[in-house]
């Protein structure tokens, strides 16, 4: 079980961001995104939004800094991936 981290390079309301998903469950993403004062508006289905701004802090605590490919690959495997198609039908 980990919690895993890309590279901020999503530009949005002025600064970069990073995804943080789970390989394992939701629930242990949720317990680390709280522990760190993520805010639950960041959540999106499969994964927070995180700014670049906290993206060391998170690392420090123990999420694991990926790619991007390497990231969705795991949560793939993990069976929590939202696809697209599945992300419009949510909303």
């Amino acid at each position: 079980m980990a919690i895993l981290i890309d590279d901020p390079r999503w530009p949005a309301h002025g600064r970069l961001w990073a995804h943080l998903v789970s390989d394992s469950n939701l629930g242990e993403l949720h317990e680390f995104a709280r522990a760190h004062d993520i805010p639950v508006r960041g959540f999106d289905l499969d994964h927070y939004d995180v700014p670049e701004q906290i993206h060391a802090q998170l690392v420090a605590a123990g999420a694991e800094h990926v790619s991007g490919h390497e990231l969705v690959r795991r949560l793939i495997a993990s069976g929590l991936r939202v696809t697209a198609r599945e992300r419009r039908a949510q909303t």
